[in-house]
């Protein structure tokens, strides 16, 4: 076989998986290749390149599902859906700027197997937990399901828990089934201005401890607020409400007498507020023309409240901006050797959570853990339940961790 493989249906995977068994050939598992830069160095033989198995095969916007192919572009399903007057309530973000692509050339397969959410994480949840059932083709050239067209399908292993954030080590996706959910009606963003990391974190947590229902809520130092929104100023601590247009009206009142003592309050309304929320998903001020040359990016997940306290650990030469409450932690670092891994692991290792280098060069990424180093326990299971799905390891070999 050549060293692409692009096959045009499930059997045709099939087949490109055995031929690999057979051959002894590892397997590199590609859609559009626009998250092909994450992870450790391809350790591959050959590229599976499945962009060929693309569209709807499946959308009931009254039952709020939809399958597809796993090639199909996210961008697709996001206009079909859109059309329907629905979303993707988990708001994938695209890796695409970021690691030198163009914008909206991801595919369904790619967002689900890298578990990608956005600023809704916080009230929607993660991919995974829109993610209802897929066809696949395991390392052992076997086809295979699991889950359904329901939410409440499952019985035994929950295995798209599973194959959410595996990165394509475990499994070829061939086919996979979602949720969709009404879109809000009317959306806006309150925004308090100029305050620091820590007074930041305390007006999140008062917001999502309150009974305003935050779609988002976000923390845009002075140094890179006006990258976000050129109306800006000084730093922006921004929260999404979202919904029919008399509640959104209600909340924004109850949210900002909420937060007026925290600092001087400012809105931004309806598309203004969706280019923004885009922005932050996104991270869309760190796109890189070139990853290669363009400096590390991390992205750091943690309890909220820690956030702003790692990222003062961290090295002051970084750019870096908060969403998730202060949960999630985007941070642009100075080029170094390691790609500043030894000082993000060190700060994420005294207070809490995990790190992903989400673009480095090739030197950065083969020396340094790309995905947060696992407990001697975990790595074990890890091993275990790898070998379980691709014995041989011919699935996007030692992408995630050396070995595995």
């Amino acid at each position: 076989m050549p060293d692409t493989i692009k096959p045009r249906d499930a059997k045709d995977v099939e087949d490109a998986v055995t031929w690999a068994l057979g051959e002894e050939k590892a397997l590199e598992i590609v859609g559009q290749g626009t998250k092909r830069a994450i992870g450790r160095p391809s350790q591959s033989d050959a590229t599976l390149d499945v962009s060929g198995l693309a569209g709807v095969t499946l959308y009931e916007p009254e039952e709020l599902v939809l399958s597809a192919r796993a090639g199909t572009p996210i961008a697709e399903i996001e206009k079909l859906v859109a059309a329907h007057g629905q979303e993707l309530a988990f708001e994938p973000l695209d890796y695409g700027p970021v690691l030198g692509k163009e914008a909206g050339q991801g595919t369904i397969g790619g967002v689900l197997s890298a578990n990608l959410s956005g600023p809704r994480r916080i009230k929607a949840g993660a991919a995974r937990d829109h993610f209802l059932g897929f066809h696949a083709v395991s390392g052992r050239g076997e086809s295979f399901k699991s889950g359904g067209r329901v939410v409440k399908n499952v019985t035994g292993y929950d295995l798209c828990k599973l194959m959410a954030g595996s990165f394509g080590t475990l499994a070829v996706l061939t086919d996979v089934t979602i949720k969709t959910l009404p879109r809000a009606e009317a959306e806006t963003t309150v925004a308090i201005l100029g305050l620091d990391d820590e007074q930041a974190s305390r007006a999140m947590i008062a917001a999502m401890n309150s009974s305003c229902d935050v779609s988002g809520a976000a923390h845009l130092p002075a140094h890179v607020a006006g990258r976000f929104d050129t109306a800006a100023s000084a730093a922006m601590t921004v929260f999404r409400l979202e919904g029919v247009a008399p509640s959104v009206a209600h909340r924004s009142e109850a949210l900002t007498r909420l937060v007026a003592s925290h600092g001087p309050v400012e809105y931004r309304r309806e598309q203004h507020s969706r280019d923004l929320w885009r922005s932050i998903r996104d991270a869309s001020p760190f796109a890189a023309g070139d990853p290669e040359a363009a400096r590390p990016l991390w992205r750091i997940s943690t309890a909220p409240s820690e956030g702003f306290r790692i990222a003062a650990m961290i090295s002051p030469g970084a750019q870096m901006f908060y969403d998730w409450a202060g949960g999630l932690v985007w941070v642009l670092m100075p080029h170094s050797h390691d790609g500043g891994a030894l000082s993000v692991r060190n700060a994420v290792a005294k207070l809490g959570g995990h790190a992903t280098l989400v673009r480095g060069s090739l030197a950065t990424r083969a020396a340094a853990e790309v995905f947060h180093p696992q407990a001697d326990g975990l790595a074990a299971l890890t091993r275990r339940v790898k070998e379980s799905f691709d014995p041989k390891g011919i699935l996007n070999p030692g992408r995630m961790w050396a070995g595995i």
